[in-house]
């Protein structure tokens, strides 16, 4: 091969590159743009991942409050919900990025296959999160917070708390003798809570997209996805108990959904394969009939077999 020719070839992995790059420092910008934005309401968007726990806290009649143990605490906090939520305001243009970057090395018919994924992808995502946040979360502090309250000294449960007037002790007096057990949270380990259910509801929403373009391009099939249902079942309840907190109503909660969604999952497949088999039917490609004529001798082979 010539030196002409070599350098031929390398131009347009050059261009690609350079293509890449340019898309990237845009993508950076703008994440940089949005999240400089969102740090002025930083402790806005902290006030409103704290209202399930505030309106539960306040319903049980205490007072709802978060402190940092640690002067750096609660500007990291606000750091990361600015780099949080500052990506999510800027995900569909670096998406867009992203999107242009792809599609010039696409078929028209891939890249109007593909487009509506990229539309429904971030739609779910904000499903997702919305699901946790009014849904999931309220469940789960109510649960958690539920083991706040008074709880009764040893003696006070078997009378020997102080005395009365009629030498015994009153409701009052062993409430005001127990050990008062109440939420005094941090910013730092409540605000990881919060993203955790946001996010991990957020990414098992995505599964939808995930099988469905997988079935598109062949990788699964919607029977395929049938059989293997309670390998399915084993995997959603392992990630059930991985990314959500102990307690069993949050994780039966996630159970339900993301198994829904995978049974959603295998009627869209099943949806693909019936567009794909017709495509091939108006082309050509495909039989008329469904079944293939059985071979004569494959079925005598089989007639002595059985008879054997």
């Amino acid at each position: 091969m010539s030196e002409s020719e070599v350098e031929d070839s390398t131009a347009p992995l050059i261009e690609h590159l350079a293509e890449l790059r340019s898309r990237i420092m845009k993508s950076l910008a703008a994440f940089l743009i949005g999240m400089v934005i969102l740090f002025p309401f930083a402790e806005q968007i902290l006030a409103f991942l704290a209202q399930p726990m505030a309106d539960i806290m306040r319903a049980r009649g205490e007072n709802p409050q978060l402190f940092f143990d640690a002067p750096q605490d609660a500007f990291f906090a606000y750091v990361k919900i600015a780099v949080l939520f500052g990506f999510a305001l800027v995900s569909p243009y670096i998406g867009f990025q992203m999107w242009r970057f792809v599609a010039p090395g696409l078929y028209k018919e891939e890249r109007g296959a593909f487009l509506p994924f990229l539309i429904a992808s971030p739609l779910l995502f904000i499903a997702g999160g919305a699901f946790a946040y009014f849904v999931v979360m309220p469940l789960a502090m109510n649960f958690f917070l539920g083991f706040s309250g008074v709880v009764p000294l040893v003696s006070s449960m078997l009378g020997l708390g102080g005395d009365t007037a009629a030498g015994t002790a009153t409701a009052a007096d062993a409430a005001n003798e127990g050990l008062k057990v109440f939420y005094f949270g941090s910013i730092k380990s409540y605000l990881s809570l919060a993203l955790k259910f946001i996010v991990a509801f957020g990414i098992c929403f995505q599964l939808p997209v995930l099988l469905t373009l997988m079935g598109k391009a062949g990788l699964v099939s919607a029977e395929g996805l049938g059989n293997v249902r309670k390998y399915a079942v084993v995997a959603i309840l392992i990630l059930a108990a991985i990314v959500t907190p102990p307690d069993v109503i949050t994780q039966s909660i996630l159970f339900v959904v993301v198994y829904g969604l995978y049974e959603v999952s295998i009627i869209l497949v099943k949806m693909v394969e019936k567009k794909r088999e017709e495509q091939l039917r108006a082309e050509g490609y495909y039989d008329e009939d469904d079944e293939e004529e059985e071979d004569p001798l494959m079925a005598e082979f089989d007639k002595d077999e059985d008879k054997d």
